[in-house]
């Protein structure tokens, strides 16, 4: 009985030492480096001659090469590649790739140690589970606004306000209504000039100061123009646009035209002047950053379109989404709203918390105008990021990075690049993340090109309950990669609210380009307005364009499209060509939350930053630990798929080791069964 005992127990420790040697053992994985020399092209004739997939280069001859007959993870080297390579005189060294275990560093929420009372208020930077604008992420990969100067375009700011004091700077400000260098507010029984203090709190209220709340980029310079306590014309609009403009980075706006669902209105000579020269000079030739609230009109119909600083190419219009990722009562949808930012909602759902008058502190900061400095405060972490940025790169950025989850409206569409996007929320929450880790690997885009084409089937006349078509075939040499998209129309009507826009794309993208205002009486219908869209942002212009105006008018309420233009702003190279800078054979592409490998299309652009081969994320500091491996050197995805025949010994050795495996635990049952019946029979 003993020396049966002693037998089992030797067995038993055989299991477990054999258990724990595969569970310790390196995974080998399908993929070499290996030393070539001869440059780029030798190494792809050896890949071919011995059936290996070339990756890519690494750096001083050494070559990233996959083989798809080997297992993916196996415990063991496959010594008969190592000998095929090491055969070749070519090849000078090679070594399989070991698959390392690496721990997520997801975020938590409300894990980064800030003692500003508020900050764990702060719902729409801090609840996680992509909930918020991720801008934790964006700090603890150190971005935090530094070096970034942003001016807020408003009726004052609190200079002294203790928790904007660190960050003020007097260069950045101006007030235009007194004509002094004094921004600060005009006091009065209401507050009504808190509109701009607040606006400041929320892009660089100062951190872990024991007050109040922090700033999305904290250390951030931070000024105001006060401007809108009194009388605002072209020149007061003009002269605010252009201040300092090589030392203000980004200009904060939330204001515009009356949001009463009637009004047509957007800057004037003087003013259209300073954004044009923003965008061109400022920034010593990058470019001013214009950032617009998008408008609290909803409630009244009215639609940003019919306002002319949010429906202009040169302004990063923003919307608004609500706690639980819904449209705001207040939000006007239009196809210029290029991304949102959280803001207040209904009854019962949080609003944005900020800095206010008196040197106090508010939990009800309210609309799009709490949107845009939000969106202001994100655009300085990825300035910080990379200050080279153009204000076009910087659009380009925040296309690519949005995200459409967790967002709720009844008309997202995909593009004919494949991008989300809707009326209500543009291309999806602003991600500052997502902006900062692309930031950082941007290189500009190319030069704008412009194509403009004078439309056909003008002097239509729209009877009630009609409507007009006008198509136009396109083929721009200049643009072949669309950015933004004007319709400049001249309709005369009986009641402009009666009518409603359409702007479909070769591709197929169909955009509101207005919808029904009933509150818009008006006689005047619209004069060479230039209603826009980005919904076709990286699309082709080429092919048939088509115009739909709909007359929902009655008794006798008619309407006549005079004039139409088409005016096309984009590149004539795909932006991605010169971002990424990688292999246009292949690329990995983000699509609706998965990895999908797809071969480079003309006129297709990746949506985002890290499905790039070659570039590792920045790891954040606070972690949950979910586990994942990850191959020793990153590679393509998209490896070459002709070589599926070899894929018939794919598991060989797992399986083996499978086989071993089992017949140790069967030998270890027989065993465990024989010595019970020796133990009955005695």
């Amino acid at each position: 009985m003993t020396t049966t005992l002693a037998i089992f127990q030797l067995l038993i420790l055989l299991i477990i030492f054999n258990f724990c040697k595969v569970i310790n053992a390196k995974l080998y994985s399908d993929q070499f480096v290996v030393q070539i020399a001869g440059g780029s092209h030798v190494a792809k004739k050896i890949a071919k001659d011995h059936g290996f997939t070339y990756l890519g280069e690494m750096h001083d001859n050494y070559y990233h090469l996959q083989h798809r007959s080997i297992t993916k993870r196996s415990i063991e080297k496959s010594l008969t590649h190592h000998e095929l390579l090491l055969n070749d005189s070519r090849v000078k060294k090679c070594s399989q790739q070991i698959i390392k275990k690496r721990v997520k560093r997801d975020l938590l929420t409300h894990t980064i140690d800030l003692n500003d009372p508020k900050w764990p208020e702060m719902w729409y930077l801090n609840r996680g589970k992509g909930l918020d604008m991720n801008v934790e992420a964006a700090w603890a990969a150190g971005a935090t606004g530094k070096g970034v100067v942003v001016t807020i375009l408003d009726d004052g700011l609190e200079k002294d306000h203790p928790d904007l004091i660190h960050n003020y700077d007097p260069a950045a400000s101006y007030d235009i209504n007194d004509k002094d260098f004094d921004p600060h507010p005009r006091y009065d029984v209401v507050n009504t000039n808190r509109h701009g203090t607040r606006c400041a709190g929320e892009v660089a209220a100062s951190a872990n100061n024991s007050l109040c709340s922090v700033g999305i980029a904290f250390d951030a310079h931070v000024g105001g123009i006060r401007m809108l306590d009194g009388e605002v014309t072209d020149a007061v609009e003009a002269r605010s646009l252009s201040h300092n403009f090589q030392h203000i980075d980004i200009y904060s706006a939330s204001w515009g035209p009356d949001d009463n669902g009637k009004t047509v209105d957007g800057p004037s000579e003087h003013a259209l002047y300073a954004f044009k020269e923003g965008v061109e000079k400022g920034r010593n030739g990058l470019g001013s950053i214009f950032i617009w609230a998008s408008g609290n009109g909803g409630r009244e119909w009215d639609n940003c379109n019919c306002d002319g600083y949010t429906n202009s190419i040169w302004t990063l219009s923003i919307s608004s989404a609500t706690e639980n990722g819904l449209v705001p009562w207040y939000s006007e949808a239009c196809s210029s709203s290029l991304a949102t930012t959280y803001s207040s909602g209904s009854t019962g759902e949080r609003q944005v918390i900020s800095t206010d008058l008196h040197h106090g502190c508010t939990s009800g900061h309210t609309g799009t105008s709490a949107s845009a400095p939000l969106a202001a405060g994100i655009c300085a972490l990825a300035l910080d990021a990379n200050p080279n940025l153009t204000w076009r790169d910087m659009q380009h950025i925040v296309v690519r990075t949005a995200k459409p989850e967790n967002l709720f409206a009844r008309d997202w569409a995909t593009n004919g690049v494949g991008r989300n996007v809707s009326h209500s929320f543009g291309y999806g929450m602003m991600d500052a993340y997502a902006m900062v880790k692309l930031a950082r690997i941007w290189t500009s885009v190319p030069e704008q090109k412009i194509c403009e084409m004078k439309g056909l089937n003008i002097n239509q006349l729209i009877l009630p309950r009609n409507h007009a078509t006008a198509t136009l075939i396109v083929n721009c040499g200049n643009v072949k990669y669309l950015e933004h998209v004007q319709a400049k129309l001249t309709i005369s009507a009986t009641k402009r609210g009666d009518l409603h826009i359409y702007l479909t794309s070769p591709m197929g993208t169909k955009s509101t380009l207005l919808a029904q205002r009933p509150p818009d009486s008006s006689r005047s219908g619209f004069d060479n307005w230039p209603f826009m869209t980005v919904h076709m942002w990286g699309e082709s212009p080429n092919g048939v364009w088509k115009l739909e105006i709909f007359n929902d008018g009655r008794y006798g309420g008619r309407a006549m499209l005079k004039e139409w233009n088409l005016v096309l702003y984009g590149t004539s190279e795909n932006p991605d060509d010169l971002i990424f800078k990688k292999d246009k054979n292949s690329h990995i592409r983000h699509h609706n939350g998965g990895l999908l490998e797809q071969e480079h299309h003309a006129h297709e652009s990746r949506r985002s930053y890290d499905r790039d081969p070659y570039v590792r994320v920045p790891n954040v500091v606070t972690f949950l630990n979910k586990e994942t491996v990850m191959n020793d050197h990153l590679s393509l995805s998209g490896a070459d798929k002709n070589q599926d025949s070899m894929l018939e010994n794919l598991e060989h050795n797992h399986a083996i080791h499978s086989v071993i495996n089992q017949v140790i635990l069967l030998i270890s049952f027989f065993v465990i069964t024989l010595i019970n019946c020796v133990h009955f029979s005695n």
